[in-house]
């Protein structure tokens, strides 16, 4: 079965934002969330489309993602150590942005490489490869996957495809494409399996900002009491909060709720992720959020070792962060609560490429809870 539905424990020890479409609102504790101030107005997929790749042509997102040390070196290193699978051989890359993977690749010694990329970052990208001198190995095509043609098959494919909660913007769908339109049989994914994660934990920040109301009449003799209950409906929304999560903060082992296999799993199949996920909390601690990031996995020669680029809170920080999503009220728990539930991931119905997270849960002998959270359209019709 392509996606399997888990619930194994795992026990393991940040600006623009990434895939940025939407205005993003530093709080003052610096955490970042999504937000868009307009009035919401569906829009086809073309026009979807359009805002999505226009958003790829602007620098300070390439710089973001190649200054991501974790990311960018965790793909050089998959792509040099398949080099015995690369070498000689042709390769795609989908949504090739500058074309470092592309060089990458090219450096490896494949035969050639199609650096396949919509927006008009492509022309920098020219440029980047010209300057690297692999010009007549790597071929920069602009289009989207999905409709260009290239003259023959590949062999590998290479792509960076993942988003905030690993599946915001639904770039996967288009490396599923070349799979299946591109690939040879028996070819080379990278990365090939994806799989993502879920946990409690407890963010003091929030509900110190939260009590921050219950002091202003100490310090300037105006009781505000009363804004604390608005300041949670804005705080405790049904956003996704992009935000790095203190090690700290986590209360319990990450549960792996899902798991994606890039050389079976099909377009439909990501229509609806889910899974179920069961866990203990650590000690006494007040239980305000959840945390879910993901992990991506590249196949080595070495086997049995692979290659895993984390978005773990436990890991170096990428520019994933990871995806918070606050509960309504904190459940206070101690050690060995069990909190219990399922999550599904599937898009907005406003937008196919922005991800909607929906979390049943049980804490301890609380009744059971659900809550949607969603990331805001950035295809919004901004207000005058």
């Amino acid at each position: 079965m392509a996606l399997i539905m888990l619930n194994k424990e795992l026990q393991v020890p940040d600006s623009t934002m990434r895939k940025h479409r939407n205005k993003v609102v530093a709080t003052h504790d610096g955490r970042r969330r999504m937000s868009y101030a307009g009035k919401k107005r569906k829009l086809d997929k073309t026009r979807q489309d359009r805002f999505y790749f226009d958003s790829y042509s602007d620098v300070t997102i390439h710089e973001e993602m190649i200054a991501d040390h974790v990311r960018t070196s965790t793909y050089r290193t998959a792509i040099l150590k398949n080099s015995e699978l690369i070498r000689g051989k042709v390769v795609l890359d989908v949504g090739a942005g500058t074309g470092v993977l592309s060089i990458f690749c090219a450096q490896a010694g494949a035969k050639k490489v199609y650096a396949v990329e919509a927006c008009s970052i492509a022309e920098q990208a020219v440029e980047i490869v010209k300057q690297n001198n692999v010009e007549d190995v790597v071929e920069v095509i602009r289009g989207t996957v999905e409709t260009v043609e290239l003259p023959e098959k590949v062999e590998v494919i290479v792509s960076e495809w993942m988003g905030y909660a690993l599946l915001h913007e639904s770039m996967l769908n288009s490396v599923l494409y070349a799979r299946d339109r591109w690939l040879k049989a028996g070819g080379l994914i990278l990365p090939s399996r994806a799989e993502i994660y879920i946990t409690p934990i407890s963010d003091p920040v929030v509900e110190d900002r939260l009590y921050f109301w219950y002091t202003v009449k100490e310090q300037y003799g105006v009781d505000m009491s009363c804004m604390s209950n608005f300041a949670r409906r804005c705080i405790k929304n049904s956003d996704i909060t992009v935000s790095p999560v203190a090690m700290e903060d986590v209360l319990s082992h990450p549960a792996r709720f899902a798991e994606l296999d890039l050389h079976s799993v099909t377009a439909e199949e990501l229509r609806t992720v889910k899974g179920r996920f069961t866990c203990e909390s650590f000690g006494s601690a007040a239980v305000n959020a959840f945390c879910v990031y993901f992990t991506v996995t590249f196949p080595c020669p070495e086997k049995p070792h692979s290659l895993v680029l984390s978005t773990s809170p436990f890991k170096p920080e990428t520019h994933w962060k990871q995806a918070v999503l606050y509960l309504d009220s904190p459940v206070e728990v101690v050690q060995d609560t069990p909190v219990s539930g399922e999550v599904s991931m599937f898009p907005s119905e406003d937008s196919s490429r922005h991800i909607c997270i929906h979390v049943d849960y049980t804490i301890g002998e609380q009744k059971r809870q659900s809550k949607t959270f969603s990331i805001p359209d950035w295809t919004a019709e901004p207000q005058p």
